[in-house]
Order: C-alpha cells, then sequence, then structure tokens
C-alpha cells in the first residue's frame, strides 16, 4: 500500500479536461479521475512529455487551474494547483457571511445536477448504440 500525500481527500470523478502550455501554442485532451480544490489524478490518452507546470481547464466546472506535475505513471499523472492569490476580501455583512455556505451548496448542487446530465447523454448515447447494433 501507498502512503497517502494529500492533505485532502480526492472526490472520483469522471470530467473533460484540457492541459494547454507554450502560451496556449500546445494543447491535449485529458480526463480528470479524481479532483480537490488542491490537486487533481489526470488520464491522458497522448504520452506527450509535459511541463512542470501548464494550465488545465475543466468545462465542465468553466474553470482554467495553473496546474504543477508532482507524479507520472503508466496510467495518468498527478498534479497540484497553484494557491491562488488571495486578495483581502471586504467584509461582508453577517447576513452575507450566513449565506455563504448556502451559497456553496447551492453551486456544488448545480455542478453535480450538469454532471449527471452529461452521464445521462453518454448512457443514452450508448444505448441507443448498442440498439442499432442489435438491429
Amino acid at each position: 500500500m501507498s502512503a497517502e500525500h494529500r492533505n485532502e481527500v480526492r472526490q472520483r470523478v469522471f470530467l473533460k479536461g484540457r492541459i494547454s502550455f507554450n502560451n496556449g501554442a500546445s494543447s491535449m485532451d485529458c480526463m480528470v479521475r479524481d479532483f480537490s480544490a488542491s490537486g487533481a489524478r489526470l488520464a491522458l490518452s497522448e504520452t506527450a512529455t509535459l511541463p512542470a507546470t501548464f494550465d488545465l481547464y475543466i468545462p465542465q466546472k468553466d474553470r482554467t487551474f495553473r496546474a504543477t506535475l508532482r507524479w507520472r505513471r503508466a496510467d495518468g499523472i498527478g498534479v497540484t494547483f497553484a494557491e491562488e492569490a488571495a486578495a483581502p476580501a471586504p467584509a461582508a455583512p453577517a447576513a452575507e457571511t450566513a449565506d455563504a455556505p448556502l451559497t456553496v451548496l447551492l453551486r456544488r448542487i448545480a455542478e453535480l445536477e450538469a454532471e449527471n446530465a452529461a452521464l445521462r447523454r453518454v448512457l443514452a448515447g450508448m444505448a441507443q448504440a448498442g440498439g442499432t447494433a442489435a438491429a
């Protein structure tokens, strides 16, 4: 068994990703298999050499992360995300502070619903392809 080196647990996901580097001149598709706020495990179909740092765009999250390569194996790579520069946040009124967890929860629910809808489309396409193959 390998020792766990992460500070937080990653969630298993199945998200499309796009790696870009060389100021956007080079890019490749990947699958995000595990994800947390601090890093991810990516599955690559191409065995190209990657730079130590690159941008990872995840369309379903509509977000680009600055990623640093941490490890590489035959089945994929592990990356950590650069800490975003924390600008001092303006003091929020007490009512907004109380609603912050609800806002985070609602955003997460929307992300999960979008992921479920995408998976349903994939399954429907697979079922349709299977039905035409049987005919």
